[in-house]
């Protein structure tokens, strides 16, 4: 602050803002030009000086927790791969005023408006080329403008219907556009996450701060591509690249939200022209996708045949008018660089009026007065790709800036200019506004920039109020991105009015209707099944492995016939003996969060949480665990861990369609499990003591002392662990819950039939309903495992394949 507003503060903001400059030349969100704090931040600022810093550290700490529960995340790329970091949060919100936001959202509105127009003319009548507005090969050249989508018109009547633009504040306090998002534009579902983390750090204050709501916004839009089905039988779908982007936590988290199904494009089929996806009950008609990759990759037949990301077929989907698209194919045009040169122009030839949010200000290097202009003012100039749609802070090895290449400061950058001029843009290097940002316990000014969204609605297009801010972690204004070290903060839009709270769903009116869950994708399906099996299969391999090393410790002898008898068996499951906690058991852990991740839309946070902690113990355990007693006791921990996830999965999932393919998974693997190791430890060959394994592995050892008082012999053990239809462990148990379960899945076709799954578990169970133990034979456990993995081949071929 400067002196005579430190002098007017109130102590507490004094206190505060001590280490706060204003800086000259540069707008702050916080300042105003004569150094006092902006009317809006100053409940904020009251809270905090009154704080102290370990409760200030408490109350960050709380927000960073609930993203952690939340399982927010980013993925963090580096030459090595890729990794999941926790997600940075500013946890100082950016305040705007609401009248100061309703007049940039009038110029959002507007500016989504020219773009809808710009990308109508350039599929279309192409007026904007033809009389002189734009340059040809801005056109022609572009990468992002695709061929196939000339003349098609949306069946929805409009290209545009979500998209979202960088805007920053300039040195007399006005917006302007730094870029404009057109292709999948991300971070609302961020923005989302940013605003309940943040509530939760402030949430003393936020209940009375007057903060515009963010729910009224994603309701109006959800219930916009609601109204753009064909049909009621028809569906709503967001389309992801899957779960290694660097935004699938959002994909998952805004399906989820909006109670839409997540899907990939090997999931989808285009028919005639009409774009399908393939359930469990069959194929579904989609008409209605929220595209959330770029557009080249969406359809490998007409567009980008090396894609496997797409769907064959996409584009002749749009074609025939039976789909509607967020946004359309083609919509990446938009994002051009060197299209801010000429939309000034176009805006007064297309709406009859300049430009209410200017862009910054650019200059194509194709026009001989437009490259002159920029050679004689290289030092204010930052000069990159004109065809790139990279944000002009966001800065490569092919920029330059102030003159001089960022990487290369002999070469000459005029002559770049000369030789490359129709290839290149310049920008001018402006100087972002700060916003207040807490670094290592100091509230200092940082550069940032606002992403603000907007969507079409049923009334028009309408503006999310508030947003998803960029923050710098130090003062260079070209690392504001994640990948650079940057943090995200949440945009509180402030009415000097009370506001009134709002939700996603409206309040019903009409009569009490019970409303099930809607259709499982056969991709969906195939994951939850899946980890169940993998779960089941990691859960035998720690028991299997406790049992191992609880008589290793016990023997006190490293080879004897029965801990060589295990560590065989071992070996032939893929689990190194040799390994306190083997590779192969971390495998099973990574396979079956693979599995999880797939369907995140669908599977409860707590499940998710549990599962990423029970990988995340075996992995920290593993370098440190000893043989024998100490890896016995690791083994334990991470059964209590398993058991813990099931009952979560349990008592938390609702006990649909989803998870009876969980709940069979588990049952099926159970019991193939069972088959095997009982083959191997009740043949006659095999040593003392191995029955007590199979007790002990089937977790039925309380069971077995007070049923049978004698000794351990094939009989008891077979007739507990295979034929009791009561012993949740046992083979028969697996089987009667694996028929009511499938009994209870879509019996579609068939005229009443039972299907192949169906009669393979009827002969199985009744084969053991009328068993005695004498009955189970080495040869009788291998027909019974080939007979279960039958059953599992037949639910794949019907329901997931």
């Amino acid at each position: 602050m400067t002196d005579r507003a430190r002098r007017t503060a109130p102590p507490e903001l004094d206190r505060i803002l001590a280490g706060y400059p204003p800086r000259p030349g540069i707008s702050d969100e916080l300042l105003q030009p004569d150094g006092a704090p902006r009317p809006v931040w100053a409940p904020l600022l009251s809270l905090l000086g009154r704080e102290t810093p370990e409760g200030i550290a408490a109350r960050f700490a709380r927000g960073d927790q609930y993203l952690r529960d939340t399982g927010v995340y980013f993925r963090q790329h580096s030459g090595e791969g890729s990794t999941e970091r926790d997600w940075p949060l500013s946890h100082i919100p950016v305040m705007i005023g609401a009248a100061e936001w309703e007049h940039l959202s009038a110029g959002i509105v507007q500016r989504a408006e020219l773009l809808e127009r710009v990308m109508a003319d350039l599929y279309g009548p192409g007026r904007l080329v033809s009389d002189g507005l734009l340059p040809a090969e801005l056109v022609a050249r572009n990468p992002e403008w695709l061929r196939p989508i000339v003349g098609i018109t949306p069946s929805s009547g409009h290209f545009l219907h979500f998209v979202a633009f960088e805007v920053g504040r300039s040195p007399d306090g006005s917006w302007f556009v730094l870029g404009d998002r057109t292709q999948a534009p991300s971070g609302a579902g961020f923005a989302l996450e940013n605003r309940l983390a943040t509530a939760r750090v402030f949430r003393d204050l936020y209940p009375q701060a007057n903060v515009l709501r963010l729910a009224g916004f994603f309701r109006a839009f959800r219930d916009r591509l609601n109204g753009l089905r064909r049909g009621e039988d028809d569906r709503v779908a967001i389309l992801t690249p899957g779960q290694h982007t660097d935004t699938y936590f959002e994909h998952a988290y805004i399906a989820r939200y909006l109670g839409f199904m997540l899907l990939e494009a090997s999931e989808m089929k285009v028919v005639d022209g009409r774009l399908s996806v393939q359930t469990i009950n069959g194929p579904e008609p989609l008409s209605v996708l929220w595209r959330r990759l770029d557009s080249r990759f969406a359809d490998p037949l007409e567009l980008d045949e090396g894609s496997t990301l797409g769907t064959p077929g996409m584009v002749s989907a749009l074609r025939s008018g039976s789909l509607a698209m967020v946004n359309c194919l083609g919509s990446g045009i938009l994002e051009t660089r060197a299209l801010l040169a000429f939309l000034p122009r176009i805006a007064g030839h297309l709406l009859g009026e300049p430009l209410k949010l200017p862009n910054i200000a650019t200059w194509w290097c194709g026009q001989a007065s437009e490259r002159a202009y920029v050679k004689q003012n290289l030092g204010r100039m930052l000069i990159g790709p004109a065809l790139s749609t990279r944000l002009p802070f966001d800065l490569d090895a092919s920029t330059a800036l102030g003159g001089r290449f960022r990487h290369n400061a002999r070469a000459s950058v005029e002559d770049w200019l000369d030789a490359s001029g129709g290839d290149l843009v310049g920008q001018e290097a402006v100087s972002l506004s700060t916003t207040p940002a807490m670094i290592d316990g100091t509230l200092v000014p940082r550069p940032m920039v606002v992403r603000v969204f907007a969507a079409r609605t049923e009334t028009g297009w309408t503006v999310m109020p508030g947003g998803y801010a960029r923050i710098g972690r130090t003062d260079d204004p070209t690392a504001l991105a994640m990948q650079a070290g940057g943090s995200v903060a949440d945009v509180w839009v402030v009415s000097d009015q009370p506001v009134r709270a709002d939700t996603l769903t409206a309040q019903g009116t009409g009569p009490f209707l019970r409303r099930m869950p809607g259709l499982l994708p056969a991709r969906a399906a195939d994951n939850l099944y899946w980890l169940g099996r993998y779960v089941e299969r990691a859960e035998n391999a720690v028991r299997l492995l406790r049992a191992y090393h609880l008589r290793q410790d016990e023997d006190g002898v490293a080879e004897n016939p029965l801990s060589g008898y295990v560590a065989g068996y071992l070996g032939r499951a893929g689990l190194s003996p040799a390994q306190p906690m083997p590779d192969g058991l971390l495998q099973l852990f990574d396979l079956s969060k693979g599995c999880a991740g797939k369907v995140r839309d669908r599977f409860s946070i707590d499940g998710w949480n549990a599962l990423q902690d029970l990988s995340r113990n075996a992995r920290e355990m593993a370098p440190r665990v000893a043989p024998g007693d100490d890896a016995a006791g690791a083994m334990s921990v991470l059964l209590r861990k398993l058991a813990g996830f099931s009952g979560l999965v349990h008592d938390n999932m609702f006990h649909f369609t989803g998870w009876r393919f969980l709940a069979m998974g588990r049952a099926l693997e159970r019991a193939l499990q069972a088959s095997r190791f009982l083959k191997a430890f009740t043949d006659p060959a095999a040593p003392d003591g191995s029955l007590d394994v199979a007790i002990e592995v089937g977790d039925s050892v309380m069971s077995h002392r007070r049923r049978y008082s004698v000794e351990s012999d094939v009989r008891t053990v077979v007739d507990l662990l295979v034929l009791d239809g009561d012993n949740p462990r046992s083979i028969r148990f697996q089987v009667d819950a694996l028929k009511e379960q499938e009994s209870r899945l879509p019996q579609r076709g068939g005229g009443g039939m039972l299907s192949d799954a169906a009669k393979a578990l009827l002969e199985l169970q009744t084969e053991l309903a009328v068993a005695a133990p004498a009955d189970i034979t080495p040869e009788r456990f291998d027909r019974i495992a080939t007979e279960i993995a039958s059953v599992s081949d037949a639910l794949t071929q019907r329901y997931m394949g």
